[in-house]
């Protein structure tokens, strides 16, 4: 079983892709990806801590209503 590794943002991008979610657009603040009608901020940091990916990883859960482990997600590039 692996663990959460910090992710660089163009391969959290491509893996949101990979699970449905379209985008990137751009936003006001930040870029965004459309998965059916919800939104999901996409911070422009060139790579997410750990926290910060946990954080993400969680509403993009609820937006795909299942849960996502740390192999289901390393497994997505």
């Amino acid at each position: 079983m692996s663990q959460w590794q910090p992710c660089k943002r163009r391969i959290f991008i491509k893996r949101l892709q990979k699970l449905g979610f379209d985008g990137p657009y751009s936003g006001s603040r930040h870029h965004f990806m459309v998965f059916e009608n919800h939104r999901l901020s996409v911070p422009s940091n060139v790579e997410y801590s750990v926290p910060q990916l946990k954080m993400m990883i969680h509403e993009v859960e609820l937006i795909i209503e299942r849960s996502l482990s740390a192999d289901e997600w390393n497994n997505l590039a």
